[in-house]
């Protein structure tokens, strides 16, 4: 993903939600350079969620890198490389980076868990010379895979009952390398969120109404899946006797996006081929999110199964809206450059109902555009009136789409 453009005259910007991996991510790039002769010397990396930058200039950051930085020239083979971690904590970096690329024989990765990262400054100071991307926890490939090599999670080669886990334990590679039990799991999860609430939200925003937040939080994360507005969160509350308005919680819900905690996901309607403003759904970075927070609960998991979908989407490349068609709703409307697919995901298909709904909402799109029914039922696979059945794991899996 990102070996292609080392040494491309273009900064490097990895994103996404706290412990997802970025920092290894740079780690690796950092192996590779060594593995191709580059001295030790010129890999240069600072993480600057240390206390040691706290309170950091621009001007402070400038001269620290530029002191650390070797005396090059135009020549290649004396170039430094740059890695800085969590580098939003530094405002003005973005000047900083654009003042060493112009000056330095230099080519930088940069990591951030919040979406300023990718702000209006850039534009301003990186235009042209950016390439970004997107990080997120462990694919459910990945989780296998991490299980297999580390002895972690349900071993027995069965993919189908291995979701389970994956939807239980979610994706954060902290949680999988060692044979942690669910509620260890969850301690490391809730240290995650923590983090990421106090350090990215609260604190960076200066929020005082803390326990305001973490009510909004707790409503969302149960609330995975569903459509609502910021006047319903604000009825649920003041029922609770807690008095809030709209404009407050559209903020809190936008900061929780910059921190990488929630994605949002529009409605797009497939008869008037637009994208719709109302009733969005939100969907958690990672499943194991939910359970730290609110604990397990088994009537929980068909939303599950829909937000791990929605990631794999993302992962992929691929942008999701909440398909709306009359009064119905498909669950996940999916394009990718010209490509476009349908998707509806139940748990079980087990009754009939259950099945003249799933099927029905597809059936009704009339294109040929590739179209999923997703499901955890065993034998559930085939093809239906040109309807692609398979279950979940095998289409997480799947090299296909």
């Amino acid at each position: 993903m990102i070996e292609p453009y080392i040494d491309a005259p273009l900064v490097k910007i990895l994103t996404g939600v706290r412990r997802c991996g970025k920092s290894t991510l740079m780690g690796q790039i950092a192996d590779r350079l060594r593995e191709r002769g580059i001295d030790q010397r010129h890999i240069i990396r600072y993480s600057f969620d240390s206390m040691q930058y706290d309170g950091w200039s621009a001007a402070e950051l400038y001269r620290q890198l530029s002191d650390a930085l070797p005396s090059t020239d135009a020549d290649d083979s004396e170039r430094a490389y740059l890695f800085l971690d969590e580098v939003q904590e530094i405002d003005g970096w973005e000047r900083v980076v654009n003042s060493l690329m112009s000056e330095s024989s230099v080519d930088i990765y940069v990591t951030g868990s919040n979406s300023r990262m990718m702000s209006s400054e850039i534009s301003t100071y990186l235009t042209g010379r950016y390439v970004a991307f997107r990080v997120f926890p462990l694919s459910f490939r990945e989780y296998l895979r991490f299980c297999d090599e580390y002895g972690t999670g349900d071993g027995d080669g069965d993919t189908h009952r291995r979701l389970g886990g994956y939807i239980r334990r979610g994706g954060f590679p902290a949680t999988c390398l060692t044979a942690y039990t669910d509620d260890q799991v969850y301690a490391i999860v809730r240290d995650i969120y923590n983090s990421t609430i106090f350090t990215d939200i609260v604190r960076r925003n200066s929020i005082r109404k803390v326990d305001q937040l973490e009510r909004i939080v707790r409503y969302t994360f149960d609330n995975i899946g569903r459509t609502f507005s910021a006047a319903g969160i604000t009825k649920y509350l003041k029922s609770q006797n807690r008095s809030i308005d709209a404009e407050t919680v559209y903020s809190y819900l936008r900061k929780l996006e910059s921190a990488y905690i929630l994605h949002r996901c529009s409605r797009y309607d497939l008869e008037g081929k637009e994208i719709l403003k109302t009733q969005e759904k939100f969907y958690l970075a990672d499943t194991s999110l939910r359970y730290a927070v609110l604990g397990y609960r088994p009537d929980s998991v068909a939303a599950m199964l829909e937000n791990l979908v929605y990631v794999e989407l993302l992962r992929r490349g691929w942008q999701p809206y909440i398909g709306k068609i009359g009064t119905a709703e498909i669950d996940f409307v999916a394009s990718k450059q010209d490509r476009v697919m349908y998707l509806q995901i139940a748990q079980t298909l087990g009754d009939q109902s259950t099945r003249d709904r799933e099927y029905g909402r597809l059936l009704s799109i009339r294109d040929n555009h590739p179209k999923y029914v997703l499901c955890t039922d065993e034998y559930a696979e085939g093809n239906y009136e040109g309807i692609i059945t398979m279950h979940v794991a095998d289409f997480l899996l799947s090299d296909e789409w």
